[in-house]
């Protein structure tokens, strides 16, 4: 009785995201109809419209749109003066109402409402045999093709608490409402409402609404489509919000118009659905909004809410909220693709994307050298990925700065797990790019530092592994002090979520150019390098990235090959990458990762070796705090960076109990 309790009190009164949407991880399924209509025929109208939502229930949905005035079709002209085809519209949603009664999914559909002796262009919302609300048109285009100001009359003109007796029930009349349901909240605003310069759904979404459904009648003109596009994805990203776009499509007036059938699903400013374009037929266009990925924006950026509070104070958000029923849920996939390497960019924008963040890291590295006055850069260079990046980013700023590259100083420090191959490569690179070369090897000194300290140096354990990576960076700072530099940090993102760095060895430098850039960029970036901007090091730079990750700490095989390998150790980079992107960027919870990660990595990895390496992540992230409250400066090149001046402020002795108690529940 106790937990019934409990569980209906969480159900009913516990704020947004306690349920995790039901099971469904915050992603809401909604849908853009475009049925088949016939001008001025309600009857034929609302037989289609019945046909997709069935569909659409059958396959889970929870809110399907329709397009404007679709029970009448939007061409009907003068004919909306004609009261049989209001009478016969109203008639067409009394058996939609009857229709949807055995039914979960919430409908939208619009048709024309007559109300005191006035005409609206009107959305209806309804579920079960009820209408939730109607939301009538504010913004009537009455330019070029467009005489809607002939028939009908804008919501500006109705009371706050207009209610208007339709289909046997008393219904509010607004555009000023909004639509809660178990998952989400959502507002609706009708075609010419988003070409508005501040539509509706900008105060709709300040007010609470996280997704907008948009019933249109758009035509096509050349060279409109790409404009609709910049609208849609301006809209949702300014609002933070999903939108969910549906026009008129097959069947509408040709006399002087075609409606080629528009439908779009967008979430923050990314296209996730669109339908067929020129289709004959009716069609569903559906897709998953991820609501907490939004509610998890909003909450960081905090402009958002201070936007909101301002017009709330001038009166603009003043807004009824209407609870829809609750809703049975399906079972749940998602249809989108995961992308499985969320840091690296892809398509035709990946080679400006690399471009753009090398000039990040080149100018950050640049200004730093102009500031400090410093006549040398010192870098250790390994032969492995991290080096090599902060030894190209250092040539470039070299070069951009007029400066002789024999001002970089590259010292390789031969240990004891130091491999042949990435030996060669840092020397054979070191002299491609024409810079100084240094090369002092660490195994006297640490063995004498062993003695020191009575430390076994056939027991390979930490201590063992950090002297060797504290003596490297003693050199270089020494060095660096020597002459006039900087030390150059080569430590990427990824090691900082991970703490899989040597506190005060390789943690320290002077100036971390890769302290934004997570390893699976960083194997992108030197690739990118490779291909675009040299000829005489393309081949060392092609097996740099070919050659396995370690910090060659432990000693190398007979053969002189790598022994230790991190991704062995501490998990697959990937893996690491896909988790800090979706734990730093979005705040979800390690159930949701674990959900997203198999749906990207379903192939390639058991759900068992998911959950560990997840809980490896969060073991780790939680535990090496301590190394980021201190890590040296360093340029942020994307939307994930764990600098404590700047996106990332932690406690270093935070508990870690309820991340791992939920990795251990998947």
């Amino acid at each position: 009785m106790k937990n019934t309790f409990i569980s209906s009190f969480l159900t009913t009164f516990v704020g947004e995201g306690f349920q995790k949407n039901n099971m469904n991880y915050g992603f809401v399924k909604m849908a853009a109809g475009i049925p088949e209509v016939r001008v001025a025929d309600p009857k034929f109208n609302v037989q289609s419209i019945e046909n997709l939502v069935i569909q659409a229930e059958g396959r889970g949905i929870e809110v399907i749109c329709m397009p404007e005035l679709s029970l009448t079709g939007y061409t009907c002209a003068d004919l909306f003066g004609q009261q049989l085809l209001l009478d016969q519209a109203e008639m067409a949603l009394i058996h939609l109402l009857n229709f949807s009664r055995s039914l979960d999914i919430i409908t939208i559909v619009g048709l024309p409402v007559p109300y005191k002796g006035a005409l609206f262009n009107c959305a209806a919302v309804l579920q079960k045999g009820k209408i939730l609300g109607l939301v009538p048109k504010t913004y009537l285009p009455n330019y070029r093709e467009f005489y809607e100001k002939r028939w009908f009359t804008s919501a500006d003109a109705l009371v706050k608490e207009s209610h208007v007796w339709i289909c046997g029930q008393f219904v509010k009349m607004s555009a000023r409402q909004l639509f809660r349901t178990p998952t989400c909240v959502f507002g609706v605003e009708l075609c010419e409402d988003l070409w508005a310069p501040i539509p509706p759904s900008s105060y709709q979404a300040m007010a609470g609404a996280e997704v907008i459904f948009n019933l249109s009648a758009d035509n096509d003109v050349v060279g409109k489509l790409p404009y609709l596009h910049q609208l849609l994805l301006q809209q949702s990203a300014r609002t933070i919000s999903g939108y969910v776009y549906v026009a008129a499509g097959f069947g509408e007036s040709t006399q002087d118009l075609v409606f080629s059938g528009k439908g779009y699903i967008v979430e923050h400013g990314n296209f996730l659905s669109q339908s067929k374009p020129h289709s004959l037929t009716s069609q569903i266009v559906e897709s998953e909004i991820d609501v907490e990925r939004l509610r998890s924006e909003r909450r960081l950026n905090t402009t958002f809410a201070t936007n909101a509070s301002h017009h709330a104070a001038l009166g603009n958000m003043d807004f009824d909220m209407i609870d829809t029923a609750l809703i049975t849920q399906h079972s749940f996939d998602i249809s989108r693709q995961i992308n499985p390497h969320p840091f690296v960019p892809s398509g035709d924008g990946l080679d400006a994307r690399c471009e753009e963040i090398f000039s990040i890291q080149t100018e950050g590295l640049a200004k730093r050298l102009i500031h400090t006055k410093a006549q040398t850069a010192v870098i250790g260079i390994s032969g492995g990925l991290d080096s090599t990046l902060a030894l190209l980013v250092a040539v470039t700023a070299f070069d951009l700065l007029g400066l002789d590259r024999h001002g970089i100083v590259g010292v390789t420090m031969p240990g004891f797990g130091t491999s042949d191959r990435t030996y060669n490569n840092a020397v054979d690179l070191m002299h491609a790019l024409g810079i100084t070369i240094q090369e002092i090897s660490i195994k006297e000194a640490v063995l004498q530092h062993f003695r020191d300290i009575d430390h076994d140096p056939e027991n390979h354990d930490v201590t063992y592994e950090n002297a060797q990576a504290r003596e490297r960076t003693q050199i270089l700072m020494d060095l660096a002090n020597k002459m006039q530099g900087l030390v150059i940090g080569t430590g990427d993102l990824s090691e900082l979520a991970l703490g899989w760095c040597t506190y005060n060895g390789d943690h320290m430098s002077m100036y971390a150019v890769n302290s934004g850039v997570p390893k699976t960029l960083v194997k992108q970036l030197v690739y990118w390098v490779a291909t675009h901007h040299t000829d005489t090091a393309s081949d060392i730079l092609i097996d740099i990235v070919n050659t396995p990750i370690s910090p060659e700490l432990l000693p190398t095989g007979q053969d002189g090959d790598i022994a230790q390998k991190t991704e062995d150790l501490v998990g697959p980079y990937e893996l690491h990458d896909f988790f800090l992107y979706y734990a730093m960027r979005w705040g979800f919870r390690p159930e949701k990762i674990f959900f997203l990660a198999n749906k990207a990595f379903g192939d390639k990895y058991t759900l068992q070796q998911l959950k560990h390496w997840l809980t490896t992540f969060y073991r780790r992230f939680f535990g090496q705090q301590f190394k980021r409250s201190c890590m040296p400066d360093g340029p942020k090149v994307g939307s994930v960076s764990l600098s404590p001046r700047g996106d990332w402020r932690m406690p270093s002795d935070a508990s870690r109990d309820i991340w791992l108690a939920e990795c251990e529940s998947l």
